[in-house]
């Protein structure tokens, strides 16, 4: 059997000891980018790789592989810490959007929510996806075009990206 690489690799499911074990969207990511095999690539802002992950996880197999385009693009998305809180906020507020919050949340005074802490992006990634109603044709769209918009947040506020490795070019150019 060959060598497993980037281009033969088939996402799926949960996190991988190696690309001969499979891998996520964010493994294959972090594969782009000339990392050490992760499903926590540096080179990816780490609102979008709790997205992608919990996303991953969580759909069918057919629809994983929609990913694989995703696994490139976000490649040279990590930013500043303003950039990435207003993708948290962005995540946030797309959830709320398919289910408001919980009525608890509102019977807290807004003196003493003001210092609650945010949750870790993992837990509004999770929520994210657990707001979706099915995973369909539909939601799956969705999910999709707020990654897109997500990663826009980023360009329209940081320099073209620079040092993507050879092998996220060549596959950016293919999709």
């Amino acid at each position: 059997m060959g060598s497993v690489n980037y281009q033969t690799i088939r996402l799926s499911k949960g996190k991988h000891r190696s690309p001969e074990d499979g891998a996520c969207v964010m493994e294959l990511a972090s594969m782009l980018a000339g990392e050490h095999f992760t499903d926590h690539p540096l080179s990816v802002c780490p609102v979008i790789a709790a997205l992608l992950r919990s996303y991953n996880d969580s759909i069918d197999d057919h629809r994983r592989q929609d990913l694989y385009a995703y696994a490139s693009k976000v490649v040279g998305s990590r930013a500043s810490l303003t950039v990435e809180r207003a993708r948290a906020e962005r995540l946030t507020a797309w959830t709320h959007e398919r289910r408001p919050p919980r009525r608890t949340r509102w019977l807290m005074p807004g003196r003493l929510r003001a210092f609650a802490p945010d949750p870790p992006v993992h837990i509004l990634a999770a929520r994210a996806i657990q707001a979706l109603p099915a995973h369909d044709d539909h939601t799956h769209a969705e999910v999709l075009a707020l990654v897109d918009e997500l990663l826009d947040l980023g360009r329209r506020s940081r320099q073209p990206s620079v040092g993507l490795s050879a092998r996220a070019e060549r596959l950016r150019a293919l999709t």
